[in-house]
């Protein structure tokens, strides 16, 4: 009779496991749902059930951008409406360009106007914590990463609308004869090694690791591309280069451009899906490049000078060309499928190409492991460059991003055949564990020098640009498979062609506080920018350094520097660029940090110790009412595949838990089963 009990007993738990699961996912009724109903992008806010949420569409952002030279700025406007009955916090995570210096907010709902105020990270997160248990509205600004930021938002009341306003201010590229604007709308999902910890200060999809201990702040949730896009993002841009225009483009997206009566040119966009990189390219006409550009801005006693000295563009060296060891580093991990690693092939085929037989080389690919073509550095000889490129053409994108061994292998220097080494990394930089990389390539570079490549529609601009300057070479972008070629031809031209080394610029103060202090070598078609704290307002800029065997020197004159509100910041924005790359060479972090704190306070900038909180005077959520919070999800960046990088279903989407169980349970009482009936 007890066998009998416990077999009717297993046929039970068989038949009421599947209808818990289906209970679990369907609960909360009309009021609730999962991330797998989201029909578009929304901003959703948790419920006491797990995977159900409470959804508030995410209305528009707007983006003003306003260019002048070589110096940008912008306000983002961030537009959140609460649909529901109930009181809301909501978390998002969203990107800005790495160099941008971010300096007010301001926080409107309905008619208040809340601005933000700059103070030391804990203290502002305190004081915001605060506000959010009073019932007070309250906005707190954070920076993550230099190009990632969280923003919160705290007791948003039924039927209500936030806008959250972001002013920052960067120094543009130029690069091979262009500017170029970027203004990144996704964060890309990164890869986070290491083991979890026991606790997450985050609301994102992964939990912190012992190698990210942010990895929950800056691993927002992400939406299935079935599901629609979040955030639409209506952008506008007004240019005024300053020169007449050879060339304006937009490689990113299909914008209208037009020139306003005054000669500067209006660039729009109308609700895109913020799932990629703007990039807004223009190049001078022929013969009107500029020489040099000096802002200046006088702030009490202090005269702050941003400079761009462009190097002759008749400065290629003459020499002859050296044997070289080139190792490639290719990244073939989940994040890299679908177009990104049909253009990371076709770039390595193109550099492949480029080899000379007196060369060395060796190709590294990593996912989740790395493995290298050869043992060691080969001759480019014929049949070796056809074996790597049959082995490149097969190559595939799966699995995570361990790029810390294919870098270590990489910059390990053990071959003595060339004068010169150089390793071009071929990758989306979508990691989290950035700090760590940094410092293997300050350790280990040596004789080496490091060249990224960017990949795709949205890489991560921090890492790329930070790497190629701890590795003393460049960084280059290719957002699509049009631009392969003459990306890598630009790529190859600065290889061959280093054009000033020893560079030292003079200024008309000996005292002059000057960032970057130390002024890398340049290469072919890339300027010089620094900037500079002075005492006074007239003099010359000298800017010298060496061409081959011979000197070169060029003077700009301060006084034609055009005034500019803002060049303080900028100036304060590479100082701390400056600070916090000393954590990489070994200097103490409190150290460091008492040290940003003090330029960050001083020029109202978020930092990675400093945040912008705005907190209004009056509660407006009753005591009694709870506060649901919630994070924002994003869009995967356009090209990539969900499945190498996320997984079939979204994360939350299921009660992946429940679903574990019920198969483990089915299994178990299936053998049982198998072997007493």
């Amino acid at each position: 009779m007890g066998r009998r009990i416990l077999r009717l007993w297993i046929l039970a738990v068989l038949i009421t496991v599947p209808l818990m699961a289906q209970a679990q996912e369907q609960r909360g009724g009309d009021e609730t749902i999962g991330l797998e109903d989201v029909g578009r992008g929304s901003l959703l806010f948790r419920t006491n059930t797990p995977g159900r949420f409470h959804p508030a569409p995410t209305q528009a952002t707007e983006v003003e951008i306003t260019v002048r030279g070589f110096v940008s700025e912008a306000i983002v406007r961030q537009r959140f409406h609460n649909p529901g009955n109930e009181w809301l916090e909501g978390v998002y995570v969203f990107p800005l360009p790495p160099k941008a210096a971010v300096h007010d907010m301001r926080l409107e709902i309905g008619e208040t106007i809340i601005v933000g105020e700059i103070h030391e990270r804990v203290a502002a997160k305190k004081a915001y914590q605060k506000a959010k248990r009073q019932g007070k509205k309250a906005s707190l600004i954070e920076q993550e990463r230099p190009n990632i930021f969280t923003t919160s938002v705290a007791n948003i009341g039924p039927g209500e609308e936030v806008v959250v306003h972001i002013e920052y201010q960067q120094t543009l590229a130029f690069d091979s004869g262009r500017y170029e604007l970027r203004f990144p709308m996704v964060v890309g999902p990164r890869y986070i090694p290491g083991p979890a910890t026991a606790r997450s200060g985050g609301t994102g999809r992964l939990p912190d690791t012992d190698q990210v201990p942010d990895a929950s702040r800056i691993t927002p949730p992400v939406l299935h591309p079935a599901q629609g896009k979040i955030n639409p993002v209506k952008l506008t841009v007004r240019l005024d280069a300053g020169f007449p225009l050879d060339r304006l483009t937009c490689p990113s997206h299909a914008a209208s451009i037009s020139r306003t009566p005054t000669g500067m040119h209006r660039i729009t966009l109308e609700d895109v899906p913020a799932d990629r990189d703007f990039v807004l390219e223009w190049t001078p006409a022929l013969g009107r490049e500029p020489k040099a550009a000096v802002f200046t801005e006088k702030v009490g006693a202090e005269v702050f000078a941003l400079a761009m000295v462009m190097p002759p563009s008749d400065a290629v060296l003459d020499t002859v060309r050296l044997p070289r060891e080139t190792v490639f580093v290719i990244d073939t991990s989940g994040s890299m499928g679908g177009a990104s690693i049909i253009q990371a092939r076709d770039a390595l085929n193109f550099a492949l190409d480029q080899l000379q037989p007196e060369d060395y080389f060796n190709i590294i690919e990593f996912n989740s492991r790395h493995r290298a073509l050869f043992r060691s550095g080969q001759p480019a000889m014929p049949a070796a460059l056809e074996e790597a490129r049959h082995w490149v053409n097969r190559l595939n994108a799966d699995g995570g991003t361990e790029m810390m061994g294919a870098l270590r292998t990489a910059l390990a220097d053990t071959l003595d055949q060339t004068p010169l080494r150089q390793i071009i990394f071929i990758t989306d930089g979508c990691v989290g564990n950035e700090d760590a990389l940094f410092s293997a390539i300050h350790k280990d570079l040596g004789r080496s020098r490091l060249f990224t490549i960017g990949i795709g529609s949205a890489p991560n601009s921090h890492f790329m640009e930070r790497a190629a300057s701890f590795g003393r070479g460049s960084f280059t972008h290719i957002g699509s498979p049009t631009e392969v070629t003459r990306r890598m031809q630009e790529l190859f031209e600065k290889i061959e062609n280093p054009v000033l080394a020893d560079l030292e610029l003079r200024w008309p103060d000996p005292a002059a506080e000057t960032w970057p202090q130390r002024v890398p070598d340049l290469y072919a078609g890339e300027p010089v920018v620094v900037a500079a704290r002075l005492a006074v307002s007239d003099g010359d800029l000298v800017v010298s350094g060496q061409r081959a065997d011979r000197p070169w020197q060029v003077e700009v004159p301060l006084e034609i520097g055009e005034a500019r509100a803002g060049v303080n910041r900028l100036w304060a924005r590479r100082k701390i660029a400056d600070l916090m790359d000393r954590g990489t060479r070994g200097v103490a972090e409190n150290e460091i940090r008492s040290q940003v704190i003090e330029v960050a306070l001083a020029h109202h900038l978020v930092s990675k110790y400093t945040s912008l909180v705005a907190v209004d005077v009056t509660p407006t959520r009753p005591e009694q009412v709870n506060l649901k919070t919630g994070a924002v999800p994003t869009n995967l960046p356009a090209g990539w595949q969900y499945s190498k990088v996320i997984g079939s279903l979204p994360k939350g989407g299921t009660s992946g838990r429940w679903h574990i169980l019920t198969a483990v349970l089915a299994l178990a009482a299936g053998l049982i089963v198998r072997r007493w009936f």
